[in-house]
C-alpha cells in the first residue's frame, strides 16, 4: 500500500470498534488537516510497545488497524475525532516523519466465519458480559455489561475482544489472531484469567 499516515497509541484499536481521540500535537493536527482533504480519510493505529504517545521517540508494534474517520469536532486549541476500526495491517517499513509518523504497510487477511463457531461465539459473549459485570462493580471498565454488539458474527467477535476487561498486552495478542475460532477461544481464556483476579479477596493492607 502507499504510505499510510500513522497514529501510534498507548491502546489497541480493534476492527469494528470506535476510537475517540483528542488531537492537540501540531504534527497530528497537520496529519488530520491533510486527511480531511481526501475522499476516504483514514490512518493507521499501532500500539506503542515502549514510550509515550506525545513527543515521539516511542517504539511501536507491527500489527495495527486502520481507523476510518467518522466525525471531527473543532475546539479552541484541539480537535476531537471519532473513527471506526477497519481492516488490520502489518507495518513493512517506517518512513521519515513529515511531520507525523507514516509507514508502508501490508493488509492482513480478514477473518472468515464458519457457522460451526456459533456456540463458541455465544460462550464468548456470555463470559465477557459476566466478567464485565464484575469489573463494573469495581469501577474498572469503560464498557457496560449490556453494551450492544453487531449482528455480524465477525464484527461481534472483534467487539467482544474490544470490550473484554483486558490489559493492552493481552489485547494486542488478540489483535494478531489468524482465525475467528482462535480469536474467540483466546478471548474466553484471557477473560477467565481476569475473572480470577476480580474475584480474589482484596488484601486489606493495600
Amino acid at each position: 500500500m502507499d504510505a499510510v499516515p500513522m497514529f501510534p497509541l498507548g491502546s489497541v484499536l480493534f476492527p469494528h470498534t470506535p476510537l475517540v481521540l483528542r488531537i492537540f500535537e501540531p504534527r497530528y493536527l497537520v496529519m488530520l488537516g491533510r486527511l480531511l482533504d481526501e475522499d476516504d480519510p483514514h490512518f493507521g493505529v499501532v500500539l506503542i510497545a515502549r514510550g509515550h504517545e506525545a513527543g515521539g521517540g516511542d517504539q511501536r508494534n507491527t500489527i495495527g488497524t486502520m481507523a476510518r474517520i467518522a466525525q471531527v469536532q473543532v475546539g479552541a486549541d484541539d480537535l476531537h475525532l471519532i473513527a471506526v476500526g477497519a481492516e488490520r495491517f502489518s507495518v513493512d517499513r517506517w518512513l521519515d516523519e513529515d511531520p507525523h509518523p507514516a509507514a508502508d504497510v501490508t493488509p492482513v487477511p480478514p477473518l472468515t466465519w464458519n457457522d460451526d463457531l456459533a456456540p463458541l461465539r455465544t460462550e464468548a459473549e456470555r463470559v465477557v458480559r459476566r466478567v464485565l459485570g464484575r469489573a463494573a462493580e469495581r469501577g474498572d471498565t469503560r464498557w457496560q455489561p449490556d453494551v450492544e454488539l453487531s449482528d455480524d458474527p465477525i464484527e461481534s467477535a472483534w467487539q467482544l475482544a474490544a470490550i473484554a476487561p483486558l490489559g493492552d498486552f493481552d489485547r494486542y495478542r488478540l489483535l494478531q489472531s489468524t482465525t475467528a475460532g482462535g480469536l474467540l477461544r483466546e478471548t474466553i481464556d484471557l477473560t477467565l484469567d481476569i475473572e480470577g483476579l476480580l474475584t480474589a479477596p482484596m488484601d486489606p493492607d493495600f
